[in-house]
């Protein structure tokens, strides 16, 4: 017996769009000759469909889009996630589809309600297992957060189920793909049956999906692994409720993961969401190099444009890296110096500032000339902005609001400086498009003469290695420094963390792609007294 694993790439909100490609990967499986087809986790209404959920229109097309769907199901069963509305709750379900009808259905029983997630705001739980049988395979359904914990399965199992099939909408972060098999291999080997994994694939606003749907034996051994960040219908073989194992394995660098999330992250945020194209500022810098390389690699260079923006302060060195990268790329470039503005700003502002020493101000004002003159050319063209500040940036708030942090979506908004390089040199082992020197010279805002980042900063790997710790991994600041991190960095950091956050909540839109993100899982509130940083050892009071 096969069983296809529809690792599909939904759009949110799009029934009958979504419903048109489940049923092409239905037929698709059945003439490969699959008897049981099995999609991904509300893979009519696409993953996460958020406060969509609380219209009642919504939930009443979905359930009619449900039952188009069924009545053209014919060749094969077919397992499709869907809202389901009943008796006036609403569920997390799974449909199995077969001979056009809903036979069966499953409501999800663990609503996860942390990091990203919120379930609970818009589900119920169910209480009841799911078992299915087809062609002698008897298939007990949960759903994605029901397969990490024991009792879901166990309960399908007591069921009579032969092989726990599982869809998901896991999103990606650095460590979710182990953590996943960890998952998956335990609940295989507490039930003694092999488990089908079937996540989905694609961007979602801040969210990106790898995919990365398995098979995995009884024994929690790896039996198959369909590939990271594309979409694909795979066919599993099933002999006497065994999987045969197929040869495959997932890269195991995560800057090759890193970067397929960025670009998938770019390219469905801009077609799904109908924008002709981008635009970014290149400075000359790290940050918007890699920032223009990812998105070429995702929309192709006719849809890409970039534009420097040079200051009294940009060095020739800035300039010349700029034209070259545009010219490796083959992208439309353009320059548009900002002296003349920048000019008439300061005129104006003499009489106010007369008798006051230069500072940031000067510097923000620079940055605010770029951001309007960008969003004039994206409402001139309708092409969206994409900003190219970094996570180290948001996190201390290196960074103007209203200058280079105005545009629609924040591709580095995860990426720590450290880890901009790891990636922009990745990129350039699949072909050079940056130029070396922009990834060996100190990086600099070019806002005043002669300036670095360090001037304002600790050094990246410092700061960076403070930020994972305090962000991702919530360790207190003394915990930081008896990791061997300097008190009195740890302490200034922190203290930037905390003072920023008015700065984040105003930020665009970005990819997610670490276990903690400055989205939906840093809720910290902008009006605060809380004081962590002063209990770092060392650190002033």
């Amino acid at each position: 017996m096969h069983v296809a694993l529809a690792q599909l790439n939904q759009v949110v909100g799009d029934l009958a769009g979504n419903a048109r490609r489940i049923l092409e990967a239905a037929r698709e499986a059945a003439g490969g000759g699959a008897a049981l087809v099995v999609t991904p986790e509300l893979s009519l209404c696409g993953y996460p469909p958020e406060d969509l959920l609380l219209r009642p229109a919504f939930l009443d097309a979905s359930a009619a889009e449900l039952a188009a769907l069924a009545s053209a199901v014919r060749d094969t069963a077919v397992v499709v996630g869907f809202p389901e509305h009943r008796d006036g709750r609403r569920h997390n379900a799974l449909a199995f589809i077969r001979n056009g009808q809903v036979e069966a259905v499953y409501r999800k029983q663990k609503l996860p309600n942390y990091t990203v997630f919120d379930e609970q705001r818009y589900f119920s739980p169910g209480d009841a297992p799911c078992v299915v049988d087809v062609e002698g395979l008897r298939c007990g359904l949960v759903v994605c957060e029901d397969a990490w914990f024991p009792e879901p399965a166990a309960q399908a199992r007591a069921a009579g189920a032969g092989v726990i099939v599982v869809p998901n909408g896991s999103p990606y972060h650095t460590k979710q793909q182990a953590a996943r098999l960890a998952a998956v291999s335990a609940r295989a080997r507490e039930n003694g049956v092999p488990v089908v994994y079937v996540n989905r694939v694609g961007g979602q606003d801040e969210l990106v999906f790898d995919g990365a749907s398995m098979v995995v034996a009884a024994d929690g051994t790896l039996s198959q692994q369909l590939p990271a960040w594309h979409e694909t219908v795979a066919l599993a073989a099933f002999e006497g409720g065994v999987p045969r194992p197929v040869r495959g394995a997932l890269d195991g660098r995560l800057e090759a993961h890193v970067w397929q999330a960025l670009v998938m992250g770019v390219r469905d945020y801009v077609g799904k969401n109908g924008f002709p194209g981008v635009l970014l500022g290149l400075s000359g810098g790290v940050d918007s190099a890699l920032t223009l390389a990812i998105a070429v690699d995702a929309l192709g260079r006719d849809k890409v444009r970039a534009v420097m923006l040079p200051s009294r302060y940009t060095s020739p060195m800035s300039l010349e890296d700029s034209r070259e990268m545009a010219g490796l790329l083959g992208i439309r470039y353009d320059e548009i110096p900002i002296e003349g503005p920048f000019g008439a700003f300061l005129d104006a502002l003499e009489p106010q500032f007369r008798g006051l020493a230069s500072d940031a101000t000067e510097e923000n004002i620079q940055a605010r000339i770029r951001g309007t003159i960008m969003m004039a050319l994206s409402n001139k063209t309708g092409a969206i902005v994409l900003t190219t500040g970094n996570k180290s940036e948001m996190a201390v708030g290196y960074a103007t609001l209203y200058g280079d942090m105005a545009g629609g979506f924040a591709v580095l908004k995860d990426i720590a400086k450290t880890l901009v390089y790891r990636l922009a040199r990745h990129r350039n082992e699949l072909g050079r498009v940056i130029p070396e020197r922009i990834l060996t010279r100190a990086p600099s805002a070019e806002l005043r003469d002669n300036q670095t980042d360090q001037d304002s900063l600790p050094p990246y790997d410092v700061l960076d290695a403070i930020l994972e710790a305090y962000v991702e991994e919530n360790a207190s600041p003394a915990e930081i420094v008896a990791r061997g991190l300097p008190a009195e960095a740890v302490a200034r950091v922190v203290r930037l963390i905390t003072l920023s956050e008015y700065k984040r909540r105003q930020s665009a839109v970005g990819i997610r792609i670490t276990p903690r993100g400055f989205g939906k899982d840093w809720r910290y509130p902008i009006t605060s007294a809380w004081r962590e940083w002063a209990r770092a050892p060392g650190s002033a009071r």
